[in-house]
């Protein structure tokens, strides 16, 4: 039984009629599993009438979960790729549209889209009808709101330095993570790219190297031109990522590439743990 957990605006909903069915959401929807029911409407709200073509929309999407750009974007997403099988439509309410809008927006921005016209948050009920409401306001009590990710100018990838001048960027920096890259074939010819995090050390602040292996991984996803950039193979490539955090909002200065034959990388981070700081 799906649980709405108080997020439903009680009110008149549209009825559906006999034109839809329920269908379980097919595996190749990872975004919309474990997210409380596992049955949705065909045709959704997207007027998708063929599981061919939600699987093929809504893949699309994918990427933009993965940066968690905001609590809700997963939910607003599923409730109309995939909505609930109920007696009605549950569509999402305007604010919870203008909620993620405002947040991954950007994010999309950043990769070269726009919001799209199909996700005009107009085009939503109000909050005092019955739609699903945002989580956001209860999130922010329940979860440590850590530092964001945000689109930048992406640093240039420095091959040549002293263990010095990195011990100087590390006394300047809030964090410092290696970060292992490499290309991933996909079914869809896209580029995509496998991202391990290995946090090296973190050098002030109240994060846990967990939260800032995280942050980093959302760094890469929203920045994905960085990683052009630093131009990985299908081979994995190794680069230490060091960088600040100013007023909730993580970036990154300085990016190395970590060579095997490069020990001034290796020797910065062992003289570090007794190094002083001007």
């Amino acid at each position: 039984v799906f649980a709405m957990n108080g997020f439903l605006r009680v009110a008149t909903g549209l009825d559906i009629g006999l034109s839809t069915k329920c269908v379980v959401i097919p595996k190749e929807m990872g975004m919309c599993h474990k997210i409380g029911y596992s049955e949705m409407r065909l045709p959704n709200l997207m007027g998708h009438t063929s599981m061919a073509e939600v699987i093929l929309k809504s893949t699309t999407w994918q990427h933009l979960v993965d940066t968690d750009c905001h609590p809700d974007v997963r939910t607003f997403l599923c409730s109309l790729f995939a909505p609930i099988c109920l007696d009605t439509f549950i569509h999402p309410c305007r604010s919870m549209c203008v909620a993620v809008r405002d947040s991954c927006a950007p994010v999309l921005l950043c990769h070269g889209h726009p919001w799209p016209a199909s996700l005009d948050c107009d085009r939503f009920p109000g909050d005092e009808d019955m739609c699903l409401a945002p989580l956001t306001k209860d999130y922010k009590y329940l979860h440590k709101v850590l530092p964001k990710p945000t689109c930048q100018t992406c640093p240039a990838v420095e091959e040549f330095f002293t263990h010095k001048r990195v011990l100087e960027v590390f006394c300047d920096s809030n964090f410092a993570v290696k970060v292992k890259l490499s290309k991933k074939r996909t079914a869809f010819e896209d580029q995509e790219y496998n991202i391990e995090c290995q946090v090296e050390f973190i050098t002030q602040g109240s994060l846990l190297p967990y939260e800032t292996q995280s942050m980093i991984q959302q760094w890469l996803l929203i920045n994905e031109k960085c990683i052009e950039r630093m131009n990985p193979t299908h081979r994995p490539m190794v680069y230490l990522l060091v960088g600040n955090i100013e007023e909730g909002i993580i970036l990154v200065k300085q990016v190395y590439r970590w060579q095997r034959k490069d020990s001034q990388l290796t020797l910065a981070t062992q003289k570090w743990r007794y190094h002083k700081c001007l």
